[in-house]
């Protein structure tokens, strides 16, 4: 399907947007992305400094992991670091030098609550996690600061920490009596290791301590000056807590935008991004009835959609939370936005993060995995177009606007002319609630009609290679598939796969078909 044009002239309608300010903005995000062409950069312009609140910014401390018996250092089987106190996180993963090395064996951690100083018990941190990435040959890929990581654990406001990783000793090795379950398998997917012998675990490992900021104060309170920010180093620390700059790969702490009461040039971007849509500025975009959809439709289709006879298939637009509105820090990504050439198929995946978090927390789970993915994993932004929390609200991913084709670093491969869907938690055992499974539903139905796509039927996507399949295949999908149709991985978990026919068919009822 072609590209979405037209997008210059702003949508009014009962959503109640604010033509002023859209027309202020010279670019909106499909007249860049038709500049850019498929895989392409586009950049962002500056726009007009807009009044808005701050949250607390957030922090990464980067422990360096050494061996636990260092008279055996030598065998390389057992890496970590013992209980220690560390300024306030709630998100952890690991990560280590080479992006192409896999983690094979186990990762442990377990936390002190900031609030009851109550030591949690031994938590697994998903190990393979090298499916969820940007294509390769990609600039992305290619930057030079892409590092090997697992999935970010969330695991709460704590200040106490204790991890251990073990390497696997064989493909049969049990998991320790009284431990949880393990993570998932790499099967066939899995690079270069023995299973005869314990392999060595890859160099540079270190443990990311993410502290994702405080949200914004009520918009009725004063910006006021910065708060405080936890992001400095003790005396005692500062050896270990240096992170690598997601901009220039140097060691020390990334760089925060300064936290005033005035849009940064990057927020500005973002925000513009969506400026068809809604207010400069705007936290949210309106969900809207299946009338005004289609009249958006035709809006952002411009000349294309003028000789349809027919109403579009396309699913009524659902509220969504946009970046400004889960408080994303816009210094922690590359300035440039980058577009594939359509939307042609979905990927749903779990976020693989624990199921711990409440839906008020889900704005601070999102930034957490937005600060790994950039300032501790090197990727240019957050790796998903969108999340879903368990409470079905729909969040804006990767920036560049909602209904653009924007390419995402999700499942690796794949990535081109498609879309990546993070319903945050984890699904092996544990089902996903109805209501996050009835947000996908909705989102796909209406982002998927926006580029003519049935939600039911299947397509052919291009292997760009890197998974499952040679590079230059032709593959037969689903049209919303699951992250593991592509990979070898349990993603998006067992419970979340099995509800994919439901996505199917209920996207495709709200798509009137």
């Amino acid at each position: 399907m072609p590209k979405l044009r037209g997008m210059r002239r702003p949508f009014a309608s009962s959503v109640g947007v604010t033509c002023a300010a859209a027309l202020a903005l010279p670019l909106a995000p499909s007249a860049v992305a038709a500049d850019a062409g498929p895989g392409r950069t586009a950049p962002a312009a500056t726009r007009a400094a807009v009044t808005t609140g701050a949250g607390t910014p957030g922090s990464t401390q980067s422990l360096p992991l050494r061996p636990l018996d260092p008279e055996r250092a030598s065998d390389a089987a057992t890496f970590g670091l013992a209980p220690r106190s560390v300024r306030h996180f709630s998100l952890v993963g690991v990560v280590w030098d080479d992006p192409d090395a896999e983690l094979h064996g186990r990762v442990q951690v377990r936390v002190r609550a900031a609030d009851t100083g109550a030591w949690s018990g031994w938590q697994d941190v998903e190990t393979h996690n090298a499916d969820h990435a940007a294509d390769p040959g990609t600039a992305e890929r290619a930057s030079g600061r892409v590092r090997g990581a697992t999935a970010p654990l969330w695991v709460g406001a704590s200040d106490g920490v204790e991890i251990r990783v073990r390497a696997e000793t064989g493909p049969d090795a049990e998991p320790e009596a009284g431990s949880g379950p393990t993570g998932s398998t790499a099967g066939e997917g899995a690079r270069e290791g023995s299973e005869e012998s314990a392999p060595l675990l890859p160099s540079g490992m270190r443990l990311e301590l993410v502290d994702p900021g405080e949200d914004a104060p009520p918009e009725d309170s004063p910006a006021g000056s910065p708060a405080e920010s936890s992001g400095g180093l003790s005396e005692e620390s500062s050896e270990e807590n240096t992170g690598r700059n997601p901009v220039d790969g140097s060691t020390g702490p990334a760089a925060e935008a300064p936290r005033t009461g005035v849009m940064s040039a990057g927020a500005a971007a973002a925000s513009a991004a969506n400026a068809p849509l809604v207010p400069l500025g705007a936290t949210g975009i309106p969900a809207l009835t299946r009338a005004e959809t289609e009249e958006e439709y035709h809006v952002l289709r411009g000349t294309e959609a003028a000789g349809q006879r027919a109403d579009p298939h396309i699913g009524p637009r659902p509220g969504i939370v946009t970046r400004s509105g889960w408080g994303a820090d816009e210094s922690l990504r590359e300035k440039e936005f980058v577009y594939t050439d359509k939307v042609g198929a979905a990927f749903v995946h779990h976020s693989a993060s624990g199921n711990t978090y409440t839906c008020a927390e889900a704005p601070s789970v999102i930034r957490g995995i937005y600060r790994y993915h950039t300032a501790s994993m090197g990727w240019r932004d957050i790796g998903y177009n969108f999340l879903v929390d368990k409470c079905g609200k729909i969040y804006e991913g990767r920036a560049g606007g909602v209904a653009a084709p924007v390419m995402g670093a999700h499942t690796l491969g794949f990535n081109s002319g498609t879309m990546g869907v993070a319903v945050l938690g984890t699904f092996d055992t544990t089902g996903p609630p109805a209501a996050a499974v009835t947000g996908v539903a909705q989102l796909t139905a209406w982002k998927l009609g926006l580029h003519g796509m049935d939600p039911s039927a299947k397509t052919y996507l291009t292997s760009d290679g890197g998974n499952l399949y040679a590079k230059g295949t032709k593959v037969r999908l689903n049209v919303i598939s699951g992250h593991r149709d592509g990979f070898n991985t349990v993603c998006p978990g067992g419970k979340l796969y099995g509800q994919l026919g439901t996505v199917r068919s209920a996207a495709a009822g709200y798509q009137g078909r």
